[in-house]
């Protein structure tokens, strides 16, 4: 990738047990535009490492691993640096483990099949800070994952601010709608999170679905 395009990249690191998968989505991301593979890793471990050395933008992790998997290597990427975004990597949409990385603190998830422009728009909406998830997975992932029973109210803006979240919209975004600043849509996002009990945007906003403030929108 030439200086112009690094500089501005998204660093992706790639963390998948098996060769050919990592060499795959290494060499379809190469080509792209303002996205940059730092590095690899092949199971958990190795991932934690990575993320400490390499402080990428997002990672694209798998799920099912050796020596440590994805979901306890997701909890500890999260738990150390919670700004990197994580898209979770599985064979099937069923997979119960896929629910068990999102409550990890995965931002979202991908099919191994997925295409290229799906691959990229998760990438890029990873780093963006977006919720991507089809209607199909957020009701399921919605009725899988454990919350607190009981939770604090939400204020009529952090309402505001939980539902612009499931509509698949960056802070930026967030802002400009609700006509505030960035700084209080963090300021929100981070009440959100401690009134729900949750660790991320998704989480939040499959909260929100699942008590019906909000519903997620076709993507």
């Amino acid at each position: 990738m030439n200086d112009a395009t690094s500089t501005v990249a998204i660093r992706v690191l790639v963390v998948d047990d098996h060769w050919v998968v990592r060499e795959g989505l290494r060499r379809y991301l190469t080509d792209e535009p303002g996205v940059m593979v730092i590095g690899e890793a092949s199971d958990g471990n190795q991932a934690i490492a990575l993320a400490r050395e390499l402080k990428p933008d997002v990672i694209l992790m798998d799920i099912l691993m050796p020596q440590m998997d994805g979901i306890a290597a997701t909890a500890r990427i999260k738990a150390e640096m919670p700004n990197v975004e994580i898209i979770a990597l599985t064979s099937v949409l069923q997979d119960h483990s896929v629910s068990e990385a999102i409550q990890a603190g995965a931002t979202g998830y991908l099919l191994k099949d997925t295409n290229g422009a799906e691959l990229l728009r998760a990438i890029r909406s990873a780093a963006a800070g977006k919720v991507q998830l089809s209607p199909e997975a957020a009701t399921r992932l919605a009725k899988e994952l454990r919350f607190p029973n009981q939770v604090e109210r939400l204020t009529e803006r952090e309402t505001e601010v939980v539902k612009c979240v499931a509509d698949g919209l960056s802070n930026k975004e967030i802002a400009r709608r609700l006509s505030i600043n960035e700084k209080t849509v963090k300021a929100h996002l981070n009440n959100i999170f401690g009134k729900l009990g949750v660790h991320s945007r998704t989480q939040a906003a499959l909260h929100a679905i699942r008590t019906g403030i909000a519903s997620l929108k076709s993507q």
